[in-house]
């Protein structure tokens, strides 16, 4: 799975670094970090709308293309995959860590 991360990566750092002839990934760099963050919100709430609907297909879609237009801002903010990646494994290690949850009284 990670392969697949990293080859998508390295592609959009690449359209970044190299301009091509109609890529959509070089003309969200040419637009930039407005355009890019609004396509991350715009596909986020795209997203949010598909998980409410029956279509498997169609939430499986919207998420690879946040996830897509997510890679595009960490090369657009030189994130790392690495770095994003490393923090997932870190994260991946406190399962089980539970914790509490903050009871509000709603009688005060």
């Amino acid at each position: 799975m990670n392969d697949t991360l990293q080859v998508l990566y390295d592609v959009v750092k690449s359209r970044k670094e190299t301009k091509q002839e109609g890529s959509y990934t070089c003309y969200l760099f040419e637009k930039g970090l407005d355009k890019i963050l609004k396509k991350c919100g715009e596909e986020c709430s795209e997203m949010i709308i598909a998980s409410k609907n029956e279509s498997q297909e169609e939430l499986v879609g919207e998420i690879c293309d946040l996830l897509y237009h997510m890679t595009v801002l960490m090369v657009e903010r030189d994130v790392p995959l690495d770095a994003v990646m490393s923090v997932l494994d870190k994260r991946s290690q406190k399962i089980g860590n539970l914790k509490k949850f903050h009871v509000v009284d709603r009688e005060s």
